[in-house]
């Protein structure tokens, strides 16, 4: 049997559905193209697709937060100082600095379940 994969995406399960749910609507700016209330959110960026969902109660031990995630959400930015300003206001502040790195300028934030998301600035290509 032949198959292709026709699409990929990431999901965040979290027992605090609603308030991840809204944190990424805050965030992104933008409410999501498939909503079941209470159950899943999906938002569609540029290149990506992120769902939010609350995990069936039967194993929602399995995705309560022991430990930090190995995983990271990055969002790339068209100016990093904006995005920080964003995150802030919706109280949600980055702990740390700006780093600047050969790919350009990145800092690590965190969503209200603890998710790492990276805020990522790509650097100018000189000609």
């Amino acid at each position: 049997m032949v198959f292709q994969y026709t699409n990929a995406f990431v999901t965040i399960a979290s027992v605090n559905y609603e308030t991840l749910a809204t944190f990424y609507t805050k965030l992104l700016e933008q409410k999501p193209v498939l909503l079941i209330p209470n159950v899943y959110a999906e938002f569609n960026l540029v290149s990506m697709r992120l769902g939010i969902f609350k995990p069936k109660n039967t194993n929602e031990s399995e995705f309560e937060a022991s430990a930090k995630s190995k995983i990271s959400l990055c969002l790339e930015v068209s100016d990093l100082e904006d995005a920080i300003a964003h995150l802030t206001a919706l109280g949600y502040p980055p702990p740390g600095d700006i780093s600047i790195a050969s790919h350009g300028r990145e800092i690590y934030a965190y969503d209200p379940d603890g998710n790492r998301v990276i805020l990522h600035q790509a650097g100018r290509k000189s000609h």
